[in-house]
């Protein structure tokens, strides 16, 4: 092709957008959850919890250096990790269930993205002003001290709230209190200052810059949610049978023109700048911000509510021929959602009695194979076991060591005398213990024996035991 004639672009420029304030019960639902989120993010690092004297007081943290998660009065050591991935399932089967009865509900209020994009599109209104503010701002090419003024104080609100951002996530690996005192006196980790910087500029970025873009390219989601949802989700629709024919001409009769006046207030307040007349659309998020504008013109023209609403598919029908759609319980509850509500309650349930049941004190059992028996200038047979005890309390306690099986078998703990061991509190300490076979007994010469090795807590009565192997000499 000639340089007269070059290629046609395959990547349109990003038009910025600008959504203009809206008031509704949803916007004030949008507000409330990103109030609520926000505070429970960056207040819970600083709740304090009583452990004792030798646990921390955060309620909230992950103790990556002792490889402990506290949530509370919960404790989730790394051998529990069943819990985390309990949750995690939990966590997408909410999301499923939550898509199938009503679209992408969650990108559009509780998603971090969209509440802090909400947060920073508020700051960005209170400094430039609303929508045409920001346009003609935008618009100008002189580059004035106005402009200069108005930029550098929003990008520096931003890059506040970014760095507030970073800091409440690095407080959750660490005491919070303590943290803050050495980030503030130079005396932090650099890996603390690095996530600082690294949360702070995409928070600035994805918040202020890429917006609407991380929802639309970036995130899987929308690509994944169309196999969530069927005809009986609902999702933000436009009424197309009750607004078209659009216009804003006189109406004088019902078949003159539909309730749409093409004043494209659904289109002004979309975070995502897409026109829901167009129908349903990959970008949308919704966050039903152009059902509250839409229902704010339906009033000022005398027109009933809903020409924009949450509705479903199989709905169409029935609207189009004057009845009523089916009752938002109807959609709401169906075998696809009662099955995802099954589930979730199903592993949450197991999670829950996985967690009471578990006991105070645990145990593993590791045979030293290098070698798998020693023979003694005696003649019996020794067998060396590395025992971990764990002390799940908030005190020490101590533990007594016992065999079941063979009564020839005996127990010896390393250093120590008798068969009993203090184990700090909130540790899983490391034991070596022997266990011995006289050489004229059943043990020493078999080639196998079977053996359980149990724990007791001598102050709560608590038991854990592990069935392990005796290597003997052999026929």
């Amino acid at each position: 092709m000639s340089d007269s004639n070059p290629a046609p672009s395959l990547y349109a420029p990003r038009e910025p957008i600008f959504p203009r304030r809206v008031s509704g019960p949803f916007r004030n639902l949008k507000w409330i959850i990103m109030a609520v989120t926000l505070g429970i993010y960056y207040v819970t690092p600083w709740i304090r919890w009583d452990r004792g004297p030798s646990l921390p007081d955060q309620a909230v943290l992950l103790d990556l250096a002792n490889r402990r998660f506290y949530f509370f009065w919960i404790e989730i050591w790394p051998h529990e990790f069943y819990f985390v991935a309990g949750l995690l399932i939990m966590a997408g089967l909410g999301l499923f269930l939550f898509t199938s009865a009503l679209g992408r509900v969650w990108c559009g209020y509780a998603c971090p993205q969209t509440v802090w994009t909400d947060l920073y599109i508020l700051v960005e209104r209170w400094i430039e002003g609303d929508r045409n503010a920001r346009l003609r701002l935008h618009h100008q090419k002189k580059l004035d001290a106005r402009k200069i003024r108005l930029r550098l104080t929003k990008w520096t609100v931003w890059f506040l709230i970014g760095l507030a951002t970073g800091g409440a996530w690095v407080f959750y690996f660490a005491d919070a209190p303590t943290l803050a005192r050495d980030l503030v006196t130079g005396n932090a980790h650099p890996v603390a200052y690095t996530t600082m910087l690294i949360l702070t500029g995409t928070t600035f970025f994805f918040g202020g810059f890429a917006r609407e873009q991380i929802c639309i390219y970036a995130c899987p989601w929308p690509r994944i949610q169309a196999a969530m949802m069927d005809e009986d989700t609902l999702v933000v629709g436009y009424r197309e049978w009750r607004g078209e024919p659009r216009g804003k001409g006189k109406r004088t009769n019902d078949a003159d023109l539909g309730d749409c006046i093409d004043c494209m207030a659904c289109v002004n307040v979309c975070p995502v700048g897409i026109d829901i007349r167009d129908g349903q659309q990959l970008e949308c998020i919704t966050c039903a911000l152009c059902i509250d504008a839409c229902d704010d013109v339906m009033a000022k023209i005398g027109k009933p509510r809903g020409l924009i609403d949450y509705m479903a598919l199989s709905d169409e029908a029935r609207e189009r021929g004057g009845q009523p759609p089916k009752s938002v319980w109807k959609h709401i509850l169906r075998p696809r959602t009662i099955m995802y509500t099954a589930l979730w309650s199903l592993v949450g349930i197991a999670l829950l009695f996985a967690l009471f049941i578990r006991s105070e004190i645990d145990l593993t059992v590791a045979p030293v194979r290098n070698p798998t028996f020693v023979t003694m200038s005696d003649g019996s047979i020794r067998n060396t076991y590395d025992v971990r005890l764990r002390n799940k309390h908030g005190e020490e306690r101590p533990f007594r060591l016992t065999l079941a099986g063979d009564p020839s078998l005996q127990l010896q703990i390393e250093g120590i005398e008798g068969d009993t061991v203090d184990v700090a509190a909130d540790t899983a300490q490391l034991t070596r213990v022997y266990i011995v076979a006289a050489q004229d007994t059943g043990p020493a010469a078999a080639d196998v024996t079977s053996l359980r090795i149990w724990v007791e807590d001598l102050e709560s009565g608590a038991r854990a035991y592990k069935d392990t192997t005796f290597n003997g000499r052999g026929n």
